[in-house]
């Protein structure tokens, strides 16, 4: 009797911890999300992947501890854990982390502008030895256009005094 007392017990902890765990993979979601903003696609591809790892992850420990048997005490260590982590926890492991990878993506963002930099020079350079040939084209662009407005406004214009001619003359 003792033992299975024990081993119930063992298998509560086990499934209060796998609660935590599974509290701390909805928070490294909510991280990323507030730490990346994403369209609501890739939420709900986040939000699919949040249920096949859950999934994943309780399919494993139910094996892995209790040999596949779902008792009371598995699904009640499994809520206790995951909301002690969402009422105690969360809140500080979110703050933590949004500052961690708010300040990591900082920190690329400055290495990427560095590596950059010399590459925006360069396009700077470019741009200012084009500029007069763009300036050249764009002019001859507009000119071909009011050339091609005027020759389509004189077609009409002529269509229509046949039109005229061809009603007069019946």
């Amino acid at each position: 009797m003792e033992s299975t007392v024990l081993n119930q017990a063992y298998l509560l902890l086990v499934y209060l911890i796998s609660g935590l765990l599974i509290g701390m993979i909805f928070d490294i979601f909510r991280v990323f999300r507030r730490t990346f903003k994403t369209s609501d696609f890739f939420t709900y591809i986040e939000d699919i992947l949040f249920w096949i790892i859950t999934g994943i992850f309780l399919i494993f420990v139910l094996f892995r501890f209790s040999s596949g048997e779902i008792r009371i005490y598995n699904i009640l260590g499994l809520s206790i854990g995951f909301l002690f982590y969402i009422i105690f926890i969360s809140k500080c492991f979110i703050k933590i982390n949004v500052k961690i990878l708010k300040f990591i993506k900082n920190i690329l963002n400055k290495i990427i502008k560095i590596i950059l930099y010399p590459i925006r020079f360069i396009f700077k350079i470019i741009r200012k030895i084009f500029t007069p040939f763009t300036f050249f084209v764009i002019n001859i662009k507009k000119g071909y256009f009011k050339f091609i407005k005027k020759q389509k406004t004189k077609k009409k214009i002529k269509k229509n005094k046949e039109k005229n001619v061809l009603k007069e003359g019946f």
